[in-house]
């Protein structure tokens, strides 16, 4: 597993990357929320309360930052964080 501090407009992230056989599961986790890969499931962040947005396709906490948003919880909707806008964005949405 990889560990990585990550600089954002509002604050540092922690981007986590644990190699799996093919792809990385990758997440980058800021004070309110989080932003998951296309490895994990939004409707189960969902059902457990959390505030996450979702990005496919990619393979590296840089191409998630820039990214499009493409699901994202109700919990992150309440705190301005919409499908379309980058990774990044919804990350700084969630110090």
């Amino acid at each position: 597993m990889l560990i990585e501090q990550i600089q954002l407009e509002n604050g540092c992230a922690l981007g986590l990357n644990f190699e799996m056989q093919k792809y990385a599961l990758l997440v980058i986790r800021a004070d309110k929320g989080f932003l998951m890969c296309g490895y994990l499931n939004i409707n189960a962040a969902e059902d457990l309360g959390d505030t996450a947005a979702k990005v496919k396709g990619v393979k590296s906490f840089e191409d998630m930052l820039k990214a499009q948003v493409v699901e994202v919880t109700e919990m992150a909707r309440e705190l301005g964080v919409e499908p379309g806008m980058t990774g990044r964005e919804a990350l700084d949405k969630m110090f």
